[in-house]
């Protein structure tokens, strides 16, 4: 009699386990969620630009924010992305912006400037990026494979430019020439700590409207860099 009540009761209690293992399992499955904080550092390109103008020094940017992670299939290795970040961009280049009685002008000629030492805009910008999302990860795995792709959509929030030569300093903000609304493709992806990250801009940094010897300014923003995820 003893032998089946321990039976029963070994029985029993291995099922009880195992109920118990299949719901901390689903109950981790139905919360794992990956990469929802980002930080990355790029270094920024202008491509597409006017005759004559061309970049120098180190651009760079640096960008901060919160992607919410929606994993769609049961192995929650395929996700989409949303977020909502910051970041801000420099451009080391020779497209002098000046301002004479409120009218903004643009060149490339820096005969009446001297000694130009240094001469960037910056944009500072509010980001909504939007991803596909592959990885190998498990919740049980923190460094896995990823490749991340889709859209950033960013809205310019302030702009600023300086120029600094030996015969004037030009500081300027909040000039109506640069493009409020941005948006690019974007690329992610690495193992673990260390990712690769590209953004191509898909339109102008500056308006239609803003010109340089009668030719439209059509620079657009590369950024090639680093990303941290964490969470």
């Amino acid at each position: 009699m003893r032998y089946y009540l321990y039976m029963l009761f070994s029985a029993w209690s291995m099922f009880s386990l195992a109920q118990v293992q299949d719901n901390l399992s689903e109950t981790i499955d139905n919360k794992y969620r990956e990469d929802q904080f980002y930080a990355s550092i790029t270094y920024n390109l202008l491509v597409n630009n006017p005759e004559r103008v061309s970049q120098s020094d180190f651009s760079t940017g640096f960008h901060f924010g919160f992607i919410r992670d929606m994993p769609f299939n049961q192995k929650r290795n395929w996700a989409i992305g949303l977020g909502l970040g910051v970041s801000s961009n420099s451009y080391n280049q020779d497209l002098y912006i000046t301002q004479d009685s409120g009218t903004i002008s643009f060149s490339t000629d820096a005969t009446n400037l001297g000694n130009v030492t240094k001469n960037k805009f910056t944009t500072y910008l509010i980001d909504v990026p939007v991803e596909l999302r592959w990885r190998t990860s498990n919740p049980e795995k923190f460094k896995f494979w990823r490749i991340y792709s889709g859209f950033k959509f960013s809205y310019l929030v302030y702009n600023s430019t300086k120029l600094r030569s030996s015969l004037q300093d030009v500081k300027l903000s909040n000039l109506d020439v640069f493009n409020r609304l941005q948006c690019g493709l974007t690329l992610s992806a690495g193992y673990g700590t260390w990712n690769f990250n590209l953004y191509y801009g898909l339109n102008s940094i500056f308006y239609e409207s803003t010109q340089i010897d009668g030719q439209t300014i059509d620079s657009r923003a590369v950024k090639v860099g680093i990303m941290f995820y964490i969470l």
